[in-house]
């Protein structure tokens, strides 16, 4: 039976290439001031897809170095120790200061990973200001919460504010939990920026009873709500659970339905390949008679 530890440091991992494709949208008003919906240019389009998927990518990034730093800092497993956080430095590197309060064994406790005025990390991002991460237990045990806050907190210069919970709802050695967002918001050098608030439910579907890592499955069911600040709201639903299989770096199969104001869009993971391992899923709308291939990051 594989540790509940192991799965969880992988599916974090996985996780955090875990992101959403958003585009095609615009609104204008007639002279009646009626406001209506057209098409928008494909650069516009690139522009709120990239934007969107960095949305997404900074909150699972910040969820994947706080998940890091809190199976680390249980310490040594024949005692309590100093924990050295040896993974998260190899993610990081060395420029942020960490300290755990109280660092024993009782807790809840607070895990702080401050990155100061900002620094270029070990993984090639910048991030300055600090990462909060509240635990009322150890994070293997099920039924712990991971509570993460941020403190001017910026990724790659934007800024990411907002909570973030992940409640472990672990049972029999099988992963099972939920992550919220709440209050999220990214706001660009440029000014621009949207607010996002998000939930995710992930269970193990298949090799939890081996120990062999590679055969697991994990089922993946999301909804989140993207405000930009122009005035534009995007909500995103499952219509079919998405599959991730620790095999392939991608979500292989799953459907996704957007919804841009009164616009339908859906991503199609398993497109066109049927569900095999690749970076593509198909984006379609108007009843699918248009279509984009889509890249995944």
């Amino acid at each position: 039976m594989k540790t509940l530890s192991m799965n969880l440091t992988k599916l974090t991992v996985f996780l955090a290439a875990f992101t959403f494709v958003i585009v095609l949208y615009s609104c204008q008003k007639e002279s009646s001031q009626v406001a209506t919906e057209t098409a928008v240019t494909e650069e516009a389009a690139a522009t709120y897809s990239d934007e969107s998927t960095q949305t997404e990518a900074s909150f699972d990034d910040v969820e994947d170095v706080s998940m890091t730093a809190a199976e680390e800092e249980v310490g040594s497993p024949t005692g309590r120790g100093i924990p050295t956080f040896d993974e998260l430095r190899l993610r990081i590197g060395s420029c942020a200061t960490i300290t755990v309060s109280p660092n024993d064994s009782t807790y809840p406790k607070t895990v702080t990973i401050d990155f100061g005025s900002g620094c270029v990390c070990a993984d090639g991002k910048f991030r300055s200001g600090a990462v909060i991460v509240f635990l009322t237990g150890p994070i293997r045990r099920p039924g712990s919460v991971m509570t993460i806050t941020l403190r001017d907190f910026y990724l790659n210069r934007k800024h990411i504010e907002g909570t973030k919970t992940v409640s472990n709802l672990s049972e029999n050695s099988n992963i099972k939990f939920t992550v919220e967002v709440v209050g999220g918001k990214v706001t660009f050098p440029s000014g621009r920026g949207y607010t996002y608030n998000g939930l995710k439910y992930v269970k193990q579907i298949e090799g939890g009873q081996t120990r062999i890592v590679r055969d697991d499955v994990y089922s993946i069911e999301t909804r989140s709500k993207t405000e930009f600040n122009n005035g534009i709201t995007v909500n995103l639903n499952t219509e079919s659970p998405l599959i991730k299989k620790v095999a392939c770096p991608w979500i292989s199969d799953g459907l996704l339905k957007i919804k841009i104001n009164s616009r339908i869009l859906f991503l199609n993971y398993g497109a066109p390949n049927n569900g095999d391992c690749d970076d593509k899923a198909l984006l379609t709308w108007d009843n699918g008679n248009k279509h984009r291939l889509i890249t995944l990051p």
